[in-house]
Formats: C-alpha cells, sequence, structure tokens
C-alpha cells in the first residue's frame, strides 16, 4: 500500500506537470482585439449637411439614412436652356401642323374643283360630238340617228324650210363635219383618260395643276414635321439625363453603406461641406476579424490558413478561426482603416490577424468591438475538458 501510493503520488505529480507545461508551452496569443474596418461616409455633393444626432456606439442598418446634403443654388442654366429649346421646337412643329391642315384643306377644294371640271367637261364634248354626228349624218343623206335631240331636229327643219330648192352643203361643209366629228371624238377619249385637249398648253385644268403642286408642297411640310418632332423627343432624351445630373448635383439622404456602429462624427450638422468631404464613420460589423501579437517564437509557427480557436474573455465558447494575415512587428500602418488601434506594447510583439466566421454571423458577437480575448493556435491538455 506504501508503495502504491507513492506510485499514484508520481502519476498525480507527473500528470500536473505535463498539464501545466503543455497549458504554458502551446501557441497561444498574449492579446486578442475583436476588430472591424472602419468605413467613411462622403458627402456626395457639395451643400448644407442635415445630421440627425445619434449617440456614438448606436447600431446602424445598411440603408439606414444618416445625414441630408443640400445645395440649393445648383448650376440650371443648362436646364432652363434645354427646356426653352424643347419649347421652340414644339412651336415649330405645332407651326408645321398647322400649314399641312390648311395645304390639305386647299389640296380638298383644288380637288373637288377638278372633278367638277373633268364632269362637265366631258359633259360639253359629249354634247358637242352628239351633235357634229347629227349635222354629218344629215350632210351624208340620212337619217336622223336615234336618240337625237328633238329640238336639234327641229332647229335643222326649220332651216331647210327657210332654204326651198337650195342645196344644204357642198362638199367643203361635208369635210368639215367630218373633221369636226373626228376631232371631237379624239378630245372625248383623250378627256376620259384624264388629258384635255384644245386648253392651251396644258393637258389639265388649273384646279389639278395647282393640286399637284401642293401634293409636293405638302410632302415636304410632313417630312420637316417629322424632322421637328423627332427633333422634340431627342431634345427631351436630353432634358431628362440633365435632370438626372442636376437631382444629382442637388443632393439628398445619406444612406449607410454597411451595417455597424455609429463610431466617429467628423463634420458639424448644419455646416456647408464640398464633395467629398468625411461626414462619419462607421464600423463595418459584418466583417470583424480579431487582431492579435505573439511571441516571435508561435509566429514563426503560424501560416496563412493554419486553423486556430478564439475565445472572448469572460466567455467558454471558442469560435473556429483562420490565420489571414501576418504582418510581424511595428505593423502599425495596417490599422490605418480599423476601429481599434494596436498598443505600443502590441507594436513590440508579433501582429497576427484571425478571420473569425462566427462572429461575422453572429450580430452580437460581430459588433463587440474592442472585446478582448485571447487565440490559441495548438491543442492543449485540458482541451478535452473546455466547452
Amino acid at each position: 500500500m506504501k508503495y502504491a501510493r507513492l506510485v499514484i503520488g508520481f502519476i498525480v505529480i507527473f500528470a500536473a506537470i505535463w498539464i501545466i507545461v503543455g497549458e504554458q508551452m502551446s501557441g497561444a496569443s498574449a492579446d486578442a482585439v475583436v476588430n472591424a474596418p472602419v468605413v467613411t461616409v462622403r458627402s456626395d455633393v457639395a451643400g448644407t449637411l442635415d445630421m440627425p444626432q445619434r449617440a456614438y456606439g448606436s447600431r446602424i442598418a445598411q440603408g439606414e439614412v444618416l445625414a441630408t446634403v443640400t445645395d440649393e443654388l445648383v448650376d440650371t442654366v443648362r436646364l432652363n436652356d434645354l427646356i426653352m429649346e424643347q419649347d421652340l421646337a414644339r412651336a415649330e412643329a405645332a407651326r408645321l401642323s398647322a400649314d399641312i391642315d390648311a395645304t390639305q384643306a386647299v389640296l380638298t377644294d383644288l380637288r373637288a374643283r377638278t372633278d367638277v371640271f373633268r364632269s362637265n367637261r366631258l359633259d360639253e364634248l359629249r354634247t358637242r360630238l352628239d351633235h357634229a354626228r347629227v349635222r354629218l349624218q344629215l350632210l351624208e343623206g340620212g337619217d336622223f340617228p336615234d336618240g337625237t335631240d328633238q329640238r336639234l331636229i327641229d332647229g335643222l327643219d326649220d332651216l331647210q324650210d327657210r332654204l326651198p330648192g337650195e342645196p344644204l352643203v357642198d362638199a367643203l361643209v361635208l369635210d368639215h363635219a367630218r373633221e369636226r366629228v373626228e376631232v371631237l371624238q379624239i378630245a372625248l377619249r383623250a378627256a376620259e383618260a384624264g388629258v384635255f385637249l384644245g386648253d392651251g398648253y396644258n393637258d389639265s385644268p388649273n384646279a389639278e395643276q395647282r393640286a399637284t403642286e401642293l401634293d409636293s408642297v405638302l410632302a415636304d411640310q410632313q417630312n420637316a414635321l417629322t424632322e421637328a418632332e423627332g427633333r422634340v423627343d431627342a431634345i427631351q432624351s436630353r432634358i431628362d439625363r440633365e435632370r438626372v445630373r442636376v437631382n444629382a448635383l442637388r443632393g439628398g439622404e445619406m444612406a449607410a453603406p454597411v451595417n455597424g456602429l455609429y463610431w466617429d462624427i467628423l463634420q458639424a450638422d448644419g455646416v456647408t461641406v464640398q464633395r467629398g468631404d468625411p461626414l462619419l464613420r462607421l464600423v463595418n460589423c459584418d466583417e470583424a476579424m480579431v487582431t492579435l501579437s505573439v511571441t516571435e517564437r508561435v509566429y514563426n509557427d503560424l501560416r496563412i490558413g493554419q486553423a486556430a480557436t478564439f475565445r472572448l474573455e469572460g466567455q467558454s465558447e471558442l469560435f473556429d478561426a483562420t490565420v489571414a494575415r501576418l504582418a510581424g512587428s511595428g505593423a502599425a500602418t495596417v490599422y490605418e482603416h480599423l476601429a481599434v488601434a494596436p498598443s505600443q506594447k502590441h507594436l513590440e510583439r508579433y501582429d497576427v490577424m484571425l478571420q473569425v466566421p462566427g462572429l461575422a454571423a453572429d450580430p452580437e458577437a460581430g459588433c463587440l468591438i474592442g472585446q478582448t480575448g485571447r487565440a490559441f493556435f495548438d491543442r492543449r491538455p485540458l482541451d478535452l475538458f473546455r466547452g
């Protein structure tokens, strides 16, 4: 029993030494801090800043309105010129449309007059041809043709009664009558085809000639109207683009680009800012990370992509992590755009950054900016008993 107690004592002492040495010799960080990138919100335009008061560290959701910048003196000269140009183009299109309506009215009247002239001209030629045929029939010694106007027959009978015993015509008169019939037949055929003979140098009435001229004028006016309407549409497109530009210059609401914390105010409410001026800073909680420092011995054993674990101070939950950056000693410049800057003691050691997906996935843990903890890079004897 005496020797058993001695052996058990040695085993307990050996286990304790193994645990103590294993825990102390395993790779771990001296300090680890939850960190995140800082996003600077800048003004899109020059104008007056209207920024509601918020508490530092308050939660901000992506798309939430942070401030408003308004420029009441934005230059609208170009927009006004384009609107005036469009009004002039619309007036020109309205004038051309009125000219087209007037020309169409005149053209309709001329075509009606042309139809009246053609109808009456055809009636005249048919009447003259009928009388010429009757005279030719009589001169050739025949009977009156069927359908001959009774008044014509009575007139010729009266003429013959006044010249009893005299021959009615001689050979010259007969030839002239035949000529008249043939000429009238030609004129009638031409008139039925739309060509009028015997009107000087013109083969159509004056109204029809004028209507033909107006057809050309009307075509030119319609082409000009199409061009004017296209100009109006083109100017409208330019006006729409100019309105977008003016509205952008006039300013508006500044929305939060990320989910995070209200971190720093760079401009006072009501001041006049210029385009590009920084207004405030937000911490991007969706990109939370862990920054830490280690000894040279631990640092030289680390590699990019190596697995690690992280535990927040005062908590038992372990987060899986990955080594994302090895910045070495004196790594002050890599913290210029991070929320938590390193201490002087931190810079004297070797800087490491861990990506911890569990922090970014947890809205509460991800925004614990500045919360301290420890990171571990090796397995430890008591890991079996850790939660």
